[in-house]
């Protein structure tokens, strides 16, 4: 089926080339093939037009903060779309940049032949650059599909400065919206015609990569990042931990606040890179659950964040995480795509009492790099910094006080957005996505409001300490586990 039109946009004013031999989708945000409304869309174009599908995933080396992490992870996602792909007898051209702007006019050379293009919209970071360039650069129509949540982001009139007001929004939206889900497993039965070759063009300058063979140590990459241990991108990756979360951890969600407890989700790095769909997460808890929107048709928006969706409390808890925070946050990106992550863009209150403050005296000043390793006074905070530079995430309620506590100890705030940004972005495998734009913006005062007491340095933004944190969640394992010394393999 066609992608519903709420989710639908031209990026450029181009004519579908009625003889061409192929449709593309450029697989650029939602790289799997399930859930997904853009592969979707793409399948539907190539059986109206009766062509082959052909699905590129390319990965630049250029990007900001680009290392052998976050490349490891996107190429484990890369390796399930070729083996997906392929058992659907559809082309796949995964092409991995081997040096910078080698890449260049990969998409013109493929759209030479093509009877148009069909891409994701992803409102954040440097995809919508790329879709604008490569749109104005092509000789046939590009449509952009938002699969990006489970609220349409063009169903929001505006942006929305709180959370409460977002989820009212949800609230009047989200039957409409789950009306009409993205198909489960597009690809099965899709009857698509074979493909005999891509362009010459193509397979001379940009031959598919060798995803099995590729050496990241080749690359002009961060070699200073190192994978995490243990853990694999893709889609059968994300389907596993979805797996475990819904059959060991989902009932004790209320309890993800405590870092000595298994309760959270952890798919932030899945959803993220598009390795999981929204959809696809909210589909299993609903099942979970017994439910279908039949439950929530014409009942009113209250924006209340428990009981409106009707299941259990540990449910909805997880809901309003997914559909409100994630989505919110996706939200301030679409309406805000000049400034979502600026300092400048926080709300007035913020910037005034910040302001206010910013001469105070600092208990403690660190530097980046003092940061970056781990080197304050805190044991709580050090242990929080290492996780994130070991394993890629900050357990969710110390990643707060991770952030708060940097705005305690640097110079000014701007200085400590900068360095929240540097080290989310750098080794989170969820960094430069808006949830966690979101989240070093809310460390500032963004969603919130104006706290009192006021404060030194702080104002009247929200405070925290290790101290309280200490008192509130159980931190003593935690600490002594990330503070140790990572483990060396045996020489013998």
């Amino acid at each position: 089926m066609e992608a519903p039109q709420d989710r639908l946009a031209l990026a450029n004013d181009a004519p579908v080339r009625e003889d061409g031999r192929y449709v593309v989708y450029w697989m650029l945000a939602q790289r799997r093939t399930r859930w997904n409304f853009g592969l979707e869309h793409a399948i539907a174009r190539a059986q109206e037009l009766e062509r082959p599908l052909v699905v590129v995933e390319a990965l630049s080396c250029s990007y900001r903060w680009a290392s052998d992490r976050h490349h490891a992870f996107i190429i484990d996602g890369m390796r399930d779309q070729r083996d997906a792909l392929a058992a659907a007898g559809v082309t796949y051209l995964p092409y991995v940049e081997p040096a910078e702007d080698a890449g260049k006019g990969l998409h013109a050379a493929l759209a030479a032949e093509a009877c148009c293009y069909v891409t994701d919209h992803w409102p954040c970071f440097h995809m919508p650059m790329w879709v604008e360039r490569v749109a104005a650069e092509i000789d046939v129509r590009m449509e952009t599909v938002d699969s990006c949540g489970v609220i349409p982001l063009r169903s929001a009139p505006k942006g929305f400065a709180r959370a409460h007001d977002f989820r009212r929004h949800v609230h009047r939206v989200a039957f409409d919206a789950l009306s009409r889900m993205p198909v489960a497993e597009p690809l099965r039965g899709a009857g698509l015609p074979s493909l005999d070759g891509l362009p010459a063009e193509v397979t001379e300058r940009w031959p598919a990569t060798d995803l099995d063979r590729l050496d990241l140590a080749s690359l002009p990459i961060d070699h200073t990042v190192a994978p995490v241990e243990g853990v694999r991108g893709g889609q059968a990756a994300a389907l596993a931990r979805l797996g475990g979360f819904m059959e060991e951890r989902i009932g004790r969600y209320l309890d993800r606040n405590q870092p000595e407890v298994e309760a959270s989700s952890g798919l932030s790095p899945w959803l993220h890179y598009g390795h999981v769909s929204a959809h696809e997460v909210f589909h299993r808890v609903a099942d979970h659950e017994s439910w279908d929107p039949s439950l929530i048709e014409g009942q009113k928006a209250t924006g209340k964040r428990e009981g409106w969706w009707g299941m259990s409390a540990a449910s909805e808890g997880f809901m309003d995480e997914l559909v409100t925070w994630r989505e919110v946050c996706l939200n301030t990106c679409e309406n805000r795509p000049r400034d979502y992550g600026r300092y400048e863009s926080l709300p007035d209150f913020a910037k005034k009492t910040l302001a206010e403050h910013a001469d105070d005296p600092r208990p403690h000043v660190y530097t980046l790099e003092q940061f970056e390793n781990a080197e304050t006074h805190d044991p709580l905070w050090n242990a929080a910094q290492n996780q994130l530079r070991r394993e890629g995430i900050i357990h969710n309620y110390l990643r707060m006080l991770w952030g708060k506590k940097i705005l305690h100890w640097t110079e000014s705030p701007q200085e400590a957005h900068r360095i929240m940004v540097e080290l989310n972005n750098k080794y989170g495998l969820d960094g430069r996505d808006p949830n966690s734009w979101g989240g070093i913006m809310w460390v500032l005062g963004r969603y919130d409001r104006a706290w009192g007491p006021e404060r030194e340095i702080f104002g009247k933004v929200r405070y925290m300490t290790s101290d309280n944190t200490a008192r509130k969640v159980r931190v003593k394992n935690y600490v002594a586990r990330y503070n140790a010394a990572p483990e060396t393999p045996s020489m013998f």
